[in-house]
């Protein structure tokens, strides 16, 4: 796991950024923590760096918003406000193995239905140290991911 602190809307968007060149069809990117800590703001960066022209906005209310014209289609999902807590009717299954790049907000939901492989992305907010200071986590599950997060910050020791 690696932390770092941002004191930015800009500087978590970069990290999205950073991070989009790195991924392929099928990756889970799992964005779990505060309200109004960064998931959506950290989205716009990713969409950015795939390529993305359109404005992404909040799944909020519509659980899934798919986004294509990039590299690779992104599909952004909120998990917050499924009804009975499950992703059964959701076909969870067609986007993991599909192709493009899936970015779940409130994960916890859906943790029985998570493949073995992710990176999850928490986000905190610490007001005490200013409104835009945020501290993001990066914990990889898989080989893969975490040579992803090694390529991303290739100065931490784990």
């Amino acid at each position: 796991m690696v932390k770092v602190n941002v004191e930015s809307p800009d500087e978590t968007k970069e990290y999205g950024e950073q991070l989009a060149p790195l991924l392929k069809a099928k990756d889970v990117i799992l964005l779990d923590g505060d309200l109004g800590a960064g998931k959506t703001t950290f989205t716009k960066g990713l969409a950015k760096g795939l390529g993305i022209k359109r404005n992404i906005k909040s799944p909020t209310f519509t659980i899934i918003r798919e986004y294509q014209g990039g590299r690779l289609p992104l599909y952004h999902m909120d998990i917050y406000r499924l009804d009975d807590g499950s992703g059964d009717e959701l076909g969870l299954e067609e986007y993991f193995n599909g192709d493009g790049v899936n970015v779940i907000e409130w994960s916890e939901f859906i943790a029985d239905e998570l493949p073995d492989d992710y990176l999850k992305i928490v986000f905190r907010r610490d007001d005490e140290n200013g409104e835009d200071f945020r501290t993001i986590s990066f914990e990889p599950s898989g080989k893969r991911f975490e040579d992803i997060v090694k390529r991303i910050f290739p100065q931490v020791e784990k």
